[in-house]
C-alpha cells in the first residue's frame, strides 16, 4: 500500500510506533517480543478503528491495547505452562458493540461531556508524568510501569524478574520518590499561584 492510499488514522498509528516500541522494549527486554506486541497492537487498532472513538488521545488508547499485549506476552513466555482463556480476541467485547453504531458514532450521547479545561489539564499532567517516568533509571522505570501501569502483582513481578519482595519495594519506593521530586519541580511548582 502506498502512503497516498493510507488513511490519516494509519499515519497517526505510524507516528506512535516508535513510542510503543520503546515502551514494549522497556517491559519485555526482548526486541522480538516487543516487535510482536507492538505489531499486534497496531493490527488490533487497524481492525477496529471505530473502537477508538476519540474518547482519549490516540496514544493513550494504543498504550492501553499494548499493556494487554505485554501482559499476554509475559504470561505466555513465563516459566509456567498456562492454558489460554480464549479472551485474546478484544474485538468480541460486547460493551464496545453496545456503545457504538456501525459507523462509529455513539448509540446515545453521553450524559456528561466533562469539563474541557480539566481534560486539558489532565492531559498536560499526564505528559509531564510520562516525561518524568522516562527520566527514571531503566530498572526503576520498568518496575514502576509493570506495577502501576501494567498492574501486575508484586508476586508476578518478583517471579518474572527474579527479585525478592524487599528489593522490589525498595526500587518502587525510590522510583516514587524520584517521580514525586520531578512532578514537584515540573508540575506542582508551575501550577501554584501566589
Amino acid at each position: 500500500m502506498s502512503t497516498a492510499d493510507s488513511s490519516p488514522f494509519e499515519h497517526q498509528l505510524v507516528e506512535h510506533r516508535a513510542y510503543l516500541m520503546r515502551f514494549a522494549r522497556l517491559q519485555l527486554r526482548n526486541d522480538a517480543w516487543a516487535e510482536d506486541a507492538v505489531s499486534e497492537t497496531v493490527l488490533a487498532a487497524l481492525a477496529r478503528p471505530q473502537a477508538f472513538g476519540n474518547r482519549s488521545q490516540l496514544k493513550t488508547w494504543l498504550v492501553g491495547i499494548l499493556k494487554h499485549k505485554i501482559v499476554d506476552t509475559l504470561r505466555h513466555h513465563s516459566r509456567q505452562v498456562t492454558v489460554g482463556t480464549g479472551d485474546e480476541d478484544e474485538a468480541s467485547d460486547p460493551l464496545e458493540l453496545m456503545a457504538f453504531r456501525g459507523d462509529g458514532h455513539f448509540t446515545e450521547q453521553p450524559a456528561d461531556w466533562g469539563d474541557p479545561e480539566q481534560d486539558l489539564r489532565q492531559r498536560q499532567f499526564m505528559a509531564v508524568l510520562e516525561a518524568c517516568t522516562e527520566k527514571l533509571p531503566p530498572v526503576q522505570a520498568r518496575l514502576f510501569l509493570m506495577r502501576e501501569w501494567l498492574e501486575l502483582s508484586s508476586e508476578e513481578i518478583c517471579k518474572e524478574l527474579g527479585l525478592t519482595a524487599t528489593n522490589l519495594y525498595v526500587q518502587l519506593h525510590r522510583a516514587r520518590l524520584r517521580l514525586r521530586e520531578c512532578l514537584d519541580l515540573n508540575w506542582f511548582q508551575n501550577t501554584r499561584r501566589p
